[in-house]
């Protein structure tokens, strides 16, 4: 079922960005993508882009929903300088934190994904990647609930926060056992910074939220490149 799910993910994206090429090449699609502030004719063209975090990158977005990007934009231009980042899954969220951020600490568990995205991010001096791959185990420590991760490990993924070490004014959460990575990062969040949890609507994940002892900010509607609404929540330490 996994692999089904993952051929017709596959097959859809390559048709929509194959459409994108032609509607580009006919000028019906602009080669440049209309600026954020213009968000429908922004997310119409995104959606040509979609599953290539290169491309959603060249957008100038982080694959969260536009009031997220809005929100965590002006977050940042008023934060006090240094700011730190650290990042669960890597992406176009990686680049567009590097312009705003002085350092951004990035763990990725998908080697191929990493091979892919790699050498992009290594051209940025404030972008410090690591790879962290789940190791597998008839009794995984921290198990994924995703299809087709059974049998895998991913403690040394969660972990890898803890081996970066000290406080970070930005924890993004948006990868592998997000559960476990909020867990994990609640001990690291800077008193007055921010958890970035995408994808923050699936049943999954309710509960860690809602028992970590943040507040959270639900912030739902248009994301690029998906052609559905989704959500992705701000959480802090209450105040």
């Amino acid at each position: 079922m996994a692999g089904l799910a993952y051929r017709v993910k596959s097959t859809y994206a390559g048709a929509v960005r194959a459409t994108g090429r032609v509607l580009t090449a006919v000028h019906v699609l602009p080669k440049e993508a209309p600026p954020r502030e213009k968000r429908v004719r922004h997310w119409f063209h995104s959606l040509f882009q979609v599953h290539d975090s290169l491309a959603i990158a060249r957008l100038g977005v982080p694959w969260w929903t536009y009031d997220a990007i809005d929100k965590v934009d002006a977050w940042l231009k008023d934060r006090a300088r240094p700011i730190r980042v650290f990042e669960y899954g890597s992406g176009a969220s990686t680049i567009w934190l590097s312009a705003r951020a002085d350092e951004v600490h990035t763990v990725e568990h998908h080697k191929g994904f990493a091979d892919h995205i790699g050498p992009k991010l290594a051209t940025f001096p404030n972008i410090s990647m690591m790879v962290v791959e789940p190791v597998e185990s008839p009794l995984p420590a921290v198990p994924s609930e995703k299809s087709g991760n059974r049998g895998l490990d991913f403690s040394d993924y969660v972990a890898a926060i803890d081996k970066v070490g000290g406080t970070f004014d930005v924890v993004v959460v948006d990868g592998r056992v997000r559960a476990a990575c909020l867990k994990a990062a609640i001990p690291h969040l800077a008193e007055d910074g921010m958890v970035i949890f995408d994808n923050s609507r699936r049943r999954r994940y309710r509960t860690a939220i809602e028992t970590s002892g943040l507040t959270e900010l639900k912030l739902s509607g248009l994301t690029p490149t998906l052609p559905y609404p989704d959500q992705t929540s701000l959480l802090a330490h209450a105040k």
